[in-house]
């Protein structure tokens, strides 16, 4: 069966008694991408399943009142990284800052990652990335890594497209300048 657009499923959501058929149909369709959109995040496979779920909760609390003001997939995006920044925040003001290195706490990190198979240059763009400020950050990795265009990240980080454009200009400038000083 071809996969159903974003427009099908909330019609079915609509229909009584279908709504779990529905949020079934989110969740085949945008764990993956959610999963790995809030591991860029947050960094840690634990860390990152406990924002899915949550991510999830939200969604499924959230459907009957969703109005249609955007397309699903910016909302579910929108949630996701609301989810993960908010976690972020809590989990840094509950430990204080690291007093660990941060480059040295990514790498081990990434080396510790059964899921992380990237090489020396994977490694160095990471660590790269990591020294970027928040917003470009986040902003880099949705453009670079999530493929996704400026106006759908407008719509989820609720900011202006050339903002976005000036964001990911500086990061991509600053990684450059860090990838050439090795």
């Amino acid at each position: 069966m071809d996969e159903l657009s974003d427009h099908q499923i909330l019609k079915i959501f609509l229909q009584k008694g279908r709504e779990e058929k529905a949020f079934g149909l989110i969740l085949d369709k945008y764990q993956e991408r959610i999963y790995w959109h809030i591991r860029k995040i947050v960094r840690h496979h634990e860390d990152t399943n406990d924002v899915l779920q949550n991510t999830f909760i939200k969604i499924w609390k959230g459907l009957s009142s969703f109005r249609g003001d955007s397309e699903l997939y910016t909302w579910i995006y929108r949630i996701a990284t609301n989810e993960a920044l908010s976690f972020l925040k809590q989990k840094n003001s509950k430990t204080g800052r690291n007093v660990e290195d941060p480059d040295l706490s990514l790498a081990k990190s990434l080396q510790a990652d059964e899921y992380f198979d990237g090489d020396e240059i994977q490694m160095k763009l990471q660590l790269a990335i990591e020294k970027l400020p928040d917003k470009q950050k986040l902003v880099f990795q949705m453009k670079y890594s999530g493929d996704m265009k400026y106006d759908q990240i407008s719509e989820i980080l609720q900011t202006s497209v050339g903002a976005l454009k000036a964001s990911f200009h500086h990061a991509v400038k600053k990684i450059k300048k860090e990838l050439s000083e090795d």
